[in-house]
């Protein structure tokens, strides 16, 4: 006879028994990964991967802080020792580095603005959460500035907000660009980074100013980026009044669903973007209101269930752009080496371990347990997807049709994925 009891906690029992062996297949993973000089962002010589990114390595090490384990810690803040000595001429942290030749990217035809990001917000986890002498501290100090005052000229008009090149950041094949949300949610973690670091380095002392335009770019964030429909004047925080007056015909397809993805001086994007979201809850920028219509939006249009125990993935961005799209020239024109972005891969609607990772950190962080379960069991059903007859592959990125396992692996943030999500699910806690 069907007990429906004993199938919820055979389900449970096997979520833990998934959850257990995921942290331990992505432990070894980030342990692969290691070396002398820091993270690499994969041990496998597929396309550049095996360098030391400055995005990549900076995840690494945010995980190695929640995995617990000293030398993994400690790999985690070679990377950002690394990252630091290869600073750019006007403080860019690298997008890679290759520490066997000596080559130095910072980025492709554009520069990256997330590395610098990521690296200043994982030096900040480092200070608050590790006992550190002066070294480590002094030792940062001065990248650290250099980086603060870049990011202030990537303002270009001193009103507040990032503006990314397109190529930009981590979507580099993508066709976002302007005032995007993801850079300028990681813009406001990373300006409490500052703060935390500046505590620590001046013994208590706080920064007002800089305590102001925190508070001040939270509430860019908020007035700027989400647009409810009602018809109502540009708020004091608009930032620029004539251009917000477009918001909300523009963001009809968005707008009371979820987060516009970016906004420039040509108009507003439109479409779902997976790692902004999760970012923007997880950094305490959303309410709980909208945070529970963009999950009713996903649960019905965008996320994709995995696996047997309840998993979900979430796309890196939503609808895909398709050969009958208007901006599908673009996409084709935006690429490296090869093209990536065939409908529902890469990019392009591709399912990513880390982008749900961070959906899963934020729903538990605000309580939703049954939530961030689910997005868990997604990230660790994608990194045990088999590639070449070895299961545990740790793709970059499943398709988000067939669910196969696509781009490079074994990825080291798609390990990393694993190990935050798993953290935040048992009570530990990183961005504080």
């Amino acid at each position: 006879m069907y007990d429906p009891g004993n199938s919820d906690v055979a389900k449970r029992r096997g979520q833990a028994n998934l959850h257990r062996e995921g942290r331990s297949q992505a432990l070894s993973v980030l342990r692969a990964c290691a070396s002398e000089d820091g993270f690499l962002a994969s041990p496998s010589d597929q396309a550049n991967y095996k360098r030391i990114w400055g995005r990549d390595g900076s995840i690494l090490a945010l995980a190695a802080l929640l995995s617990g384990e000293e030398e993994l810690i400690a790999v985690g803040e070679a990377t950002l020792r690394t990252l630091a000595r290869h600073q750019g001429p006007h403080g860019e942290i690298p997008s890679n580095v290759d520490t066997a030749s000596g080559r130095i990217s910072y980025g492709g035809t554009a520069g990256r603005v997330d590395a610098g990001l990521w690296w200043t917000i994982a030096v900040g986890e480092v200070v608050k959460r590790r006992a550190h002498g002066r070294g480590f501290v002094e030792e940062m100090a001065r990248p650290l500035d250099r980086c603060r005052w870049l990011f202030g000229a990537w303002e270009f008009n001193a009103r507040g907000l990032l503006f990314v090149p397109p190529t930009g950041d981590w979507a580099d094949e993508y066709v976002q660009s302007g005032y995007v949300l993801y850079d300028n949610l990681l813009y406001l973690q990373a300006q409490r980074a500052f703060a935390a670091f500046y505590r620590v380095q001046r013994n208590g002392g706080e920064d007002h100013r800089l305590d102001e335009r925190i508070a001040h770019l939270g509430q860019l964030i908020r007035a700027n980026y989400w647009f409810d429909g009602e018809a109502h004047d540009p708020p004091e925080d608009a930032y620029h009044p004539v251009l917000w007056r477009k918001g909300p015909e523009a963001s009809v397809n968005c707008r009371g669903r979820h987060w516009m993805p970016f906004f420039s001086p040509l108009g507003y994007g439109t479409r779902f973007d997976g790692m902004a979201h999760g970012l923007v809850s997880l950094f305490g920028v959303s309410n709980g209101a909208q945070d529970a219509v963009v999950d009713e939006y996903l649960e019905a249009s965008v996320t994709k269930p995995i696996g047997e125990l309840g998993g979900r993935l979430l796309p890196a961005f939503d609808p895909v752009i398709t050969p009958r799209d208007e901006y599908w020239s673009e996409l084709q024109m935006s690429f490296s080496h090869t093209f990536k972005n065939e409908p529902y891969h890469y990019h392009n609607g591709g399912l990513w371990p880390l982008v749900t990772a961070l959906s899963a950190a934020a729903a538990e962080q605000r309580g939703d347990h049954a939530l961030a379960l689910r997005y868990a069991s997604g990230v660790h059903e994608a990194n045990r997807a088999e590639r070449d007859g070895q299961v545990w592959s740790f793709p970059e990125y499943l398709d988000g049709k067939r669910q196969r396992p696509g781009g490079t692996w074994p990825m080291g943030w798609s390990a990393a994925a694993a190990i935050i999500a798993g953290a935040y699910l048992d009570g530990e806690r990183i961005f504080g």
